[in-house]
């Protein structure tokens, strides 16, 4: 039998990445195994384990790398009115989620980190889209407390969420006999809520 081949820790992680970005874009993240993983790149399970701690741990790793992919989408939409920006990361939010399912699947059917290096990366990369968005609507209303921006950004990043969800399952319904199209669900919930941010009618 074949001995398995040797990797340094940063070429094995690669490769598992590489690995993973593989299975991930056919096939849904219950299906696969650290077993698997391990025949994939030439290892043993107990290395990857040794390496990562947990199959957990590396699946972890693997939602890093979504959230970076996700932030460097959202990253070429710098220009424009607030209205265009967000409207631009609304779609993009739901194009990275209508290209890469699977992904999508992985990091928000599996719990994120809670402690440690891996809770820190994730949190910044959350926080740093919230952020994001925060800014851009106390653009529209420059009067708007940090606190009610917070708030509002989470309420409107929690609602284009289910747009994605519902329109990733199929379950948007339809409309005068035609199926209901998520970009244009999309383009009605940024217009009203920014319609009533305008008016002065954001939630407190």
């Amino acid at each position: 039998m074949a001995r398995p081949r040797q990797h340094s820790p940063e070429e094995l992680h690669a490769s598992v990445m590489a690995a993973c970005d593989s299975w991930l874009k056919d096939h849904p993240i219950h299906a696969l195994s650290l077993r698997s993983i391990a025949r994939d790149v030439g290892c043993a399970p107990s290395t990857l384990l040794k390496l990562y701690g947990s199959f957990n741990n590396l699946l972890q790793y693997v939602n890093l790398e979504t959230l970076d992919s996700l932030k460097g989408q959202i990253d070429t939409f710098q220009a424009g009115t607030p209205d265009e920006r967000l409207s631009a990361l609304a779609r993009a939010y739901w194009n990275f989620a209508h290209s890469y399912p699977h992904r999508w699947q992985l990091l928000f059917d599996y719990p994120l980190a809670e402690e440690g290096e891996l809770d820190t990366r994730q949190g910044r990369m959350i926080e740093a889209l919230f952020l994001r968005v925060e800014a851009t609507l106390k653009e529209v209303q420059p009067q708007m407390a940090d606190l009610e921006a917070s708030r509002l950004a989470r309420t409107l990043w929690g609602s284009v969420h289910g747009l994605v969800q519902l329109g990733l399952n199929q379950r948007l319904g339809y409309g005068q006999g035609q199926a209901l199209e998520v970009t244009e669900l999309l383009d009605q919930l940024l217009f009203t809520i920014l319609a009533g941010l305008r008016a002065g009618g954001a939630a407190r």
